[in-house]
């Protein structure tokens, strides 16, 4: 399989948005100069699934014949996990202002965001 150097440089790409948005913050938003806004919840969101499309792609760089493919299941896996991750680092720690239900509703996403992802790597290594 011949290797794509856009696929890495796409890669290189969605890594560093997903690592701006992570760390979205005023200092962030004066350097760029972009709008400003009061809540970092949805920038950081979208920073955590392109972080996780930066890691399919990569996978699908490198990847063996035979392996996860990074942009099948491997790219679901990395998506879901980097955006249940966040999702839960904001729960956790981003004292979220929001009333019980949302709470229970986003804890549940982030269940099914990180228990599709692990029982798609386990039926993965089975079938292996």
């Amino acid at each position: 399989m011949k290797k794509s150097k856009i696929l890495f440089v796409d890669a290189v790409v969605n890594l560093i948005l997903g690592i701006l948005l992570l760390a979205f913050s005023p200092g962030i938003i004066n350097f760029l100069g972009v709008p400003n806004t009061e809540l970092y919840f949805y920038p950081n969101i979208l920073g955590g699934v392109l972080f996780g499309v930066g890691i399919a792609l990569l996978i699908e760089y490198y990847r063996k014949s035979g392996s996860l493919v990074g942009l099948g299941l491997g790219g679901a896996v990395s998506i879901n996990i980097c955006g249940g991750i966040v999702l839960a680092l904001w729960l956790v720690f981003g004292n979220l202002s929001i009333p019980l239900k949302g709470i229970i509703f986003l804890w549940i996403l982030v269940f099914i965001l990180v228990g599709i992802s692990s029982t798609e790597l386990l039926f993965y290594k089975h079938q292996k």
